[in-house]
């Protein structure tokens, strides 16, 4: 099996409901975007997800496939496809409702583990939704002897629970991850009244070599044993919010790839990484989610948009 990155988390078809009363359907979920987003920027990847063998579990697959998305063995298993209801307002910014199971493929653990995967990626609803989530947490423990483990909490408050549940679980995985990545959305959620990017600093003084903390239109800031880092976003007229953030983390792993950051192999060279690196790889997310915020629904741009 030749060197891949593998995502493990939900796939889903995204229901958007507009303010003026229109909708849309569109395939979608954190885990999905991730890996739909390196597919379209050139990289190998695997998604181990939970899909029905229904109309929208095609539509999914169908998305997937035409950016070169692999599935694990078994991501067909699940009695229906999950959706995601998106309500938008007039900003453009998305409140979520859910009907949704997750599991993770038995294979998954396996493939985890075999050695080949460069980097496993993982978050958002996969993470906390039980059964999967103690799974995808064994996921995760497995791979950290042979690919970099990334995380993205992207928390979904209507269905993880309360904030004070959520957090310890939530630090339990930045801790067995070497790159995170969080909004301050989600940071003024879990730790209200804190600055966000105080809490980078803290995790980043564990486990993680990278915390990077997206503000949205305004860029993002990361925190590394080689001091603070920020980008600035640019200005583009936002369409919608969805999959913004799984696009940037998507970016963010290429750009790891790209800069020879991946695997357990390069732990220390991870842990080492140097400002102007860091620099680079934040301008290269910033830029590739600002093409998906331009576009309706989880749209992110393929390499020939962005350049390398």
């Amino acid at each position: 099996m030749s060197a891949h990155v593998l995502a493990v988390g939900e796939a889903l078809v995204d229901e958007v409901r507009r303010p003026d009363g229109t909708s849309a359907e569109h395939p979608g979920g954190s885990i999905a975007n991730v890996a739909l987003t390196l597919g379209r920027l050139g990289r190998e990847v695997r998604l181990a997800t939970w899909l029905g063998s229904d109309a929208r579990g095609d539509l999914v697959r169908g998305w997937l496939a035409e950016s070169h998305v692999g599935l694990v063995e078994g991501s067909d298993g699940a009695e229906r496809t999950s959706v995601a209801v998106a309500t938008l307002d007039d900003g453009g910014s998305a409140g979520y409702d859910f009907d949704l199971t997750w599991q993770v493929p038995a294979r998954a653990l396996q493939d985890a583990g075999a050695g080949d995967a460069l980097a496993v990626h993982t978050g958002s609803i996969a993470a906390m939704l039980e059964p999967g989530a103690a799974q995808v947490r064994q996921v995760l423990e497995a791979a950290r002897a042979t690919s970099t483990t990334t995380y993205d909490p992207n928390a979904r408050p209507a269905i993880m629970g309360p904030a004070d549940e959520v957090r310890p679980r939530v630090e339990a995985l930045v801790q067995l991850s070497d790159v995170v990545k969080v909004s301050d959305e989600d940071l003024a959620w879990l730790f209200p009244g804190t600055d966000p990017v105080a809490v980078a600093r803290d995790w980043q003084r564990g486990t993680p070599a990278l915390v990077v903390v997206t503000f949205g239109g305004k860029g993002a800031v990361a925190v590394s044993d080689a001091g603070e880092v920020e980008a600035v976003a640019p200005s583009v007229e936002v369409v919608d919010t969805v999959g913004a953030g799984d696009s940037f983390m998507g970016a963010l792993i290429d750009g790891l790839w790209e800069h020879d950051l991946l695997g357990a192999a390069r732990r220390d060279a991870l842990n080492a990484v140097d400002a102007d690196t860091v620099r680079r790889l934040l301008d290269r997310c910033v830029a590739v989610a600002a093409i998906t915020v331009s576009r309706a629904g989880a749209n992110p741009p393929r390499r020939e948009e962005v350049g390398r």
